[in-house]
């Protein structure tokens, strides 16, 4: 990978200018199209940066399970006290059956089966 670093500076109409650290990742096989990343830290490492947008994008993921999967932010939950409730409890199941799902697969080989309406039973090789 190729990375090229600098400083630039967001301007929009009416707010204050914001001073932005860059960077640009270039493939030179050309198997991925060249990225740009921001970054308000500007004595933060090109490195850094990359890194942190590596761990940012499996927080985006679980964010994105959570909304296909369990409805967090869907008409479910109509109130703000509902949403209050349920979003840190769905959340918290959420990761117990990760963690336990991790689990099992440590101990023994898991066989995911599909089952009707999309639904997806997991049992364990001698099942």
């Amino acid at each position: 990978m190729e990375i090229a670093t600098g400083v630039a500076v967001w301007s929009r109409p009416g707010l204050p200018v914001v001073p932005l650290r860059w960077v640009l990742v270039r493939d030179p096989t050309d198997r991925f199209r060249p990225q740009a990343f921001l970054c308000t830290d500007l004595d933060a490492a090109a490195e850094d940066i990359l890194s942190w947008f590596v761990r940012r994008w499996t927080i985006e993921v679980t964010f994105a399970e959570v909304r296909r999967h369990l409805g967090v932010e869907t008409q479910r939950q109509w109130s703000d006290h509902a949403i209050a409730r349920t979003t840190p409890a769905l959340l918290g199941l959420y990761a117990l059956v990760a963690l336990w799902a991790d689990a099992m697969h440590q101990t023994h080989a898991l066989v995911a089966k599909s089952a009707r309406d999309g639904l997806v039973v997991i049992h364990g090789a001698s099942d």
